[in-house]
Order: C-alpha cells, then sequence, then structure tokens
C-alpha cells in the first residue's frame, strides 16, 4: 500500500516493528550507528514477550564466559550444534547462517557491554547431553538495572513481568531478566535520538518498484487516531513476533497448543507482519513450529510456562506416566505434543512441600483458587484422586507406586529422570534414594494440578539470509527487508539448544541485519 499522507516526522533511515530482544538491539544498534530509527510497537508497553523471560540469552564465546572461567568457546559451540541440530531426518540447518550466527555473537555482546549493556554469567544447564556441551551451560543475562537508573519514559514503557501484567499490575522498582534487557537497550535506544511509537499495529508493508524488483520502503499501521503510513531510507526490521496469537494461523501451519494457553502478551503477536512480508514477496519456513513447555492451566483458562519439577509424576488422561518430567521444557513439551490423550495431563504430587506446586510455574496462581476452580483437585488416596479424575483408579494407584519404587531405588527404569544434569539442576526434594531427582509421592493429602501445552512463540516465519535478508523463494533478497527472532524462521528448526537460544539468535540475526544496513 503506497497511498496516504506523509507527515514530516514520518520518514525515518529505520524502522524496526516489535520491541522484543531482537528488534531492540536491531533499534539500538541502529540508532547509535547514527541512523533515524523508528520503534514500531502495536502495544502500549515495549518488550513482549521477552520481558516475560528470564533474560537468558544464549551468546557462545563471548568475555562474559571467559570472565567466569567457564571452558566456552566458538569452537565448543559449532561442535555442540553440529550434533543437535542434526537429530530430525525432514529440517536441515543453514549452514551459512550457523556460522554468522556463531562468529557474530561474541562481537555482538562485546559491542553492547563496551556500549553500556552489561552481562554476567547464569548457571542453567544447556539441553542435550552432546559433544562440546559446557557444565552448568554457557547461557549470559543482562545485568538488572533500577527504574531509577532509567530515563522516565523508558521505566514506563517496559512491560511488567508475566504474574504482574496478567493481573494488571505494574512493574516492579529492580528490572531483571528479560527487563533489564530490554530497559537497558530501550535506554540506550532513546538516549542516541531513537523514536518510540506504541499503539501502532503494522497491517502492510510499502513498497515500490525498483530495479531489483519492489522494494520495501515503509510500513502501514493502525492506531487509535486512525491509520499512518512511515517511510524507511533504509530498511525495515521485522521483530514483531510469530503468530501465537492466532488460532486460524496456528491450525493453518500445524501449530500444536491454543491461543489461550501461550505465553505471548494477551491480544499480541497475530501474525500481521509476517503476512505482510509474504504479501512484499519473500518466503517462509514454517517447520520449526514453536517453543513449547508444559503448561500449568490457570482458572481463567489460561497456561503458565513450568520447568523444573522437583518431585511428582505426569501423567496423560488415563494416568498413564509417558516422560521424564525433568527434560528441558521444550523437549517435554513436544513429548506431550505427541499424542492427543496428553494434552491436557495430570501432574500428580503430595504435601510435602505443603500443597504448593513443586516446580516452577510463572505465575503459579493461588492453590485455593485452583481448587476452586477444579484446574487442581485433593485427595486423601490416591485412589480417591483418580476418581475425582475420572480415571481407572488402578491405573493411577499403579503408576504412582512404580514412581515411588524407582525414587527408593534412585534408578528410573522408564524414562531414565535424573541421568542429565539438567534433571537434577532444579532438584532439593527428600528423596529416600541417590537420585535427586526422584522424590516419591507418599505425603497426604495428594494433588493433581492440570497441564496444557504452552509455547513461547511459534518458530515460522520469514525465511532470512545470513545477513538477516528477507528472500523471496528463488533466494534472492527482497530489497529493504529484514527479520529476526520469532518474525523469521528459527535459526534452530525443531530444536532448543540452550537457555536463551530464542533471544540469543534474535539479537545476533537483529544485529546483522543492521550491519547490512549500515553498509
Amino acid at each position: 500500500m503506497t497511498d496516504g499522507q506523509h507527515a514530516p516526522d514520518s520518514f525515518y533511515d529505520v524502522l524496526v516493528v516489535g520491541s522484543g530482544g531482537g528488534a531492540m538491539t536491531a533499534a539500538f544498534l541502529a540508532a547509535r550507528a547514527g541512523l533515524r530509527t523508528a520503534v514500531v510497537e502495536r502495544t502500549g508497553f515495549l518488550g513482549g514477550t521477552s520481558a516475560y523471560s528470564g533474560g537468558a540469552c544464549w551468546l557462545p564465546g563471548s568475555a562474559v564466559q571467559q570472565r567466569a572461567g567457564l571452558p566456552d568457546s566458538t569452537a565448543s559451540a559449532r561442535e555442540y550444534l553440529d550434533v543437535v541440530l542434526a537429530g530430525d531426518a525432514d529440517w536441515s540447518p543453514d549452514p551459512a547462517r550457523i556460522e554468522a550466527f556463531l562468529a557474530q555473537a561474541p562481537q555482538l555482546v562485546e559491542e553492547l557491554e563496551a556500549a553500556g549493556v552489561p552481562f554476567e554469567w547464569l548457571p542453567f544447564p544447556e539441553y542435550y547431553d552432546a559433544p562440546g556441551r559446557v557444565p552448568s551451560g554457557r547461557s549470559i543475562q543482562p545485568v538488572s538495572i533500577t527504574r531509577d537508573e532509567l530515563p522516565a519514559e523508558v521505566a514506563a514503557l517496559v512491560r511488567p513481568p508475566v504474574e504482574r501484567d496478567r493481573a494488571g499490575q505494574g512493574g516492579r522498582r529492580t528490572l531483571s531478566g528479560g527487563q533489564a534487557l530490554i530497559a537497558r537497550l530501550a535506554a540506550g535506544f532513546v538516549e542516541a535520538g531513537g523514536t518510540v511509537l506504541t499503539g501502532h499495529c503494522v497491517r502492510h508493508l510499502l513498497t515500490e518498484a525498483s530495479g531489483g524488483g519492489d522494494r520495501v520502503v515503509g510500513v502501514w499501521a493502525t492506531t487509535e487516531h486512525g491509520a499512518v503510513e512511515l517511510r524507511a531510507r533504509r530498511g525495515v526490521v521485522l521483530g514483531s513476533g510469530g503468530f501465537e496469537g492466532s488460532d486460524e494461523r496456528r491450525g493453518e501451519h500445524g501449530v500444536p497448543g491454543d491461543v489461550a494457553w501461550t505465553m505471548a502478551p494477551a491480544g499480541t503477536n497475530i501474525g500481521e507482519p509476517i503476512a505482510a512480508a509474504l504479501v512484499a514477496g519473500a518466503d517462509a519456513d514454517w517447520t520449526g513450529l514453536g517453543w513449547f513447555c508444559p503448561g500449568l492451566e490457570q482458572p481463567d483458562g489460561g497456561g503458565s510456562f513450568t520447568l523444573g519439577f522437583r518431585s511428582g509424576l505426569m501423567v496423560d488422561r488415563s494416568g498413564r506416566r509417558y516422560g521424564n518430567e525433568c527434560l528441558p521444557y521444550d523437549r517435554f513439551g513436544r513429548v506431550m505434543a505427541q499424542a492427543a490423550e496428553r494434552v491436557p495431563s495430570w501432574f500428580v504430587f503430595d504435601s510435602r512441600e505443603g500443597g504448593r506446586l513443586p516446580a516452577i510455574a510463572m505465575p503459579e496462581g493461588d492453590p485455593e483458587a485452583h481448587l476452586a476452580a477444579g484446574t487442581w483437585v485433593r485427595a486423601d488416596t490416591i485412589a480417591d484422586l483418580a476418581l475425582h479424575l475420572g480415571m481407572d483408579a488402578a491405573v493411577l494407584v499403579e503408576q504412582v507406586e512404580r514412581f515411588n519404587g524407582f525414587c527408593h531405588s534412585g534408578v528410573d527404569e522408564d524414562f531414565g529422570r535424573g541421568e542429565d544434569e539438567y534433571d537434577t539442576f532444579f532438584a532439593f526434594g527428600e528423596s529416600p534414594g541417590p537420585n535427586r531427582a526422584l522424590c516419591p509421592v507418599e505425603v497426604a493429602p495428594f494433588y493433581a494440578a492440570r497441564f496444557v501445552l504452552s509455547d513461547l512463540g511459534t518458530k515460522g516465519g520469514v525465511r532470512i539470509d545470513a545477513e538477516g535478508r528477507a528472500l523471496r523463494p528463488d533466494g534472492t533478497a527482497v530489497p529493504g527487508l529484514y527479520a529476526c527472532g520469532n518474525a523469521a524462521a528459527s535459526l534452530f528448526g525443531p530444536f532448543y539448544p540452550g537457555p536463551g537460544a530464542p533471544l540469543g539468535s534474535a539479537m545476533v540475526m537483529a544485529s546483522l541485519a543492521v550491519r547490512d544496513l549500515v553498509g
């Protein structure tokens, strides 16, 4: 779409659509490079799902890991990815993009730290037992910051943490994790002269004929005051997230789960910018599907990202256990998705933690509210619990007794729980056996919490090259169009290598896009 009026402030060098970790990295770097840059965000807050995250960034080979004395390097990360990403016969990584990521990751960290965005090592095991894995993980995170250290306009714009945002509450004084990342990048962006445009929903890309085919020259967005056109002299970077908020698009591309269960902020990530890119000539790759996780179902029907199970067992609707509950969350989510009877599942646990869920759920919610809504069930015996759940009592009792036997012996004969570093990272249960990840379900009363298949976003999107440029079906670049994060087809396909892989890959591809834009 090319018609409309152009106000004097509608012209920029770079437009960045979205405000998550990848988008804000692009905006920060472009503004610091002297380019007139605007962030175009559909909501009233900055950060998207990145602001809900723990802020881990999988950026191998940087000075941060060196300062922490880790046995990390670009070479070991390459070795690790070579094995992990070879695990799916139906998908192959793009070697050029992987090499660009590995080469750029340490350079990006160096540039961000030099520009006032400090990082520190975050102990958190990587998700696969493969050569090149770093014990206790190689992920890093931004250093926390307080609101009074930020420009006032930035402090007011950072999206609150998920448990407060969903409750309509404001953020805390100290911003950590993903909030710290967004806050620091946004502060640097504003201080470099960048413009933040909230309440702008990008519906279409503006194109003009050029020698190499249609060139993207801006965006068409809707606001509460009407439609506007914004022009970009050098290019548009899509960092707008995936399409996890659209039932229609999820169904079209075979993404399991449900809009109600996604961790994206409510009403966001519908996928219009991705669709606009396809209209402008870009190609897409949908094979990665999503970044999945078991989701604790909330009384309102939503899902909560859950990890770090310390005790208990997950069973399907028939009462049968089907996997290692301590798997990394994306891997367990994909196990959930393999059979219809696993969604919803029920997590069976006891009272050893006073009736609280023996896991990390963000947010967990109030146990009494869960019990009143039926998303949790409580009973004095496992047999009674089964009856409340509509299961065969004999089946559930046998499964719990079998699991308890593994806890006492220390060996999970069915699914190997506790054999990997990740399995025991969160474990501090009172296990009677030698395996810290195996803690029996023995202390009455007993509970069952309903779990659904949640996600941290979809992975399918615009196909890009090693410079972050959007590609046409014939492999040529769409002039003026770039993508990063979940708006782009995932660098890692159906795999989730370690904590911070979504943020790390988004940030690196964003930086490569800006490098190309700057020329």
